[in-house]
């Protein structure tokens, strides 16, 4: 005979320690929140069910709701990064997870994209206060924002770890190269970089910034388009020089192209 919900739901809220490991896979929402009221449910068996991706909002909050739940960092981290946290919930726990938490959420594609940024800016926040080593571990492993905030802060030991780091986006190191306050040493490794380099662009954008060093900006030249070196022509923000190399440029491909178009002699 299959027991009815009512006493199932009985015995999650008495059942042994040994009992709630099976417990805590039932499918049945009634016999989940009678659990929460069974005073032998410990941390570990509440993690347990926490990693469960199918809890439904109310049953997390209701586990919010119970201060020494909320107090405990393991139940506090699983309810934040739950895909099914209510928002009020994960905006009151984030603030109270320890630095790399803070990191490993800020990239979760299952955490509500509010909460991402609420995480970066607490990382952001801190970053003045961090050591060397923490700032460097941020750089190989935190978000595009964060690694394009490490590029602007120009440390010899940081800069070039979050040039690799392989979530930092081209809009983002774009964004860096716009800024007037970017280190000169940051605009030259990304004017080297294997990567960034060779993007178009980044680019354009290493030609317009005046801090780039111009034995580089030449190489890049050859690659852009005639239309964009007009542009650039036309852009009182470079220098004198540099726009008399682009007019060199320009008219030494008119010629090519005037060459080409030519006859040939017989």
């Amino acid at each position: 005979m299959v027991p009815k919900p009512d006493s199932e739901a009985q015995r999650a809220r008495t059942a042994s320690r040994e009992d709630l490991a099976t417990l805590v896979h039932s499918h049945s929402e009634e016999v989940l929140f009678a659990l929460l009221e069974n005073p032998l449910l410990d941390e570990n068996r509440l993690c347990l069910l926490l990693e469960r991706k199918d809890l439904p909002g109310t049953l997390l909050e209701e586990i919010a709701r119970k201060r020494e739940w909320r107090e405990s960092y393991p139940v506090r981290l699983r309810l934040i990064r739950h895909p099914h946290a209510p928002r009020l919930v994960g905006i009151r726990l984030i603030r109270q997870l320890h630095l790399f938490d803070l990191v490993n959420i800020s990239l979760l594609p299952s955490v509500p994209a509010e909460l991402r940024r609420i995480a970066e800016e607490l990382i952001l926040a801190r970053l003045d206060q961090l050591p060397l080593g923490q700032k460097m571990a941020l750089a190989r492993r935190g978000s595009a924002r964060i690694a394009a905030t490490l590029l602007l802060d120009g440390l010899q030991q940081v800069f070039p770890l979050a040039l690799d780091n392989s979530f930092l986006t081209e809009s983002q190191v774009l964004k860096v190269l716009s800024r007037d306050d970017v280190p000169p040493r940051v605009v030259a490794a990304l004017a080297r970089h294997r990567k960034w380099s060779l993007l178009y662009n980044v680019r354009m954008a290493l030609v317009r910034q005046p801090l780039t060093p111009l034995a580089r900006v030449l190489t890049f030249l050859p690659d852009l388009t005639m239309g964009d070196l007009n542009e650039l022509c036309a852009a009182k923000s470079l220098s004198p020089s540099l726009r008399e190399y682009i007019r060199h440029e320009v008219a030494a491909r008119a010629r090519a192209g005037r060459a080409r178009a030519s006859p040939r002699d017989d």
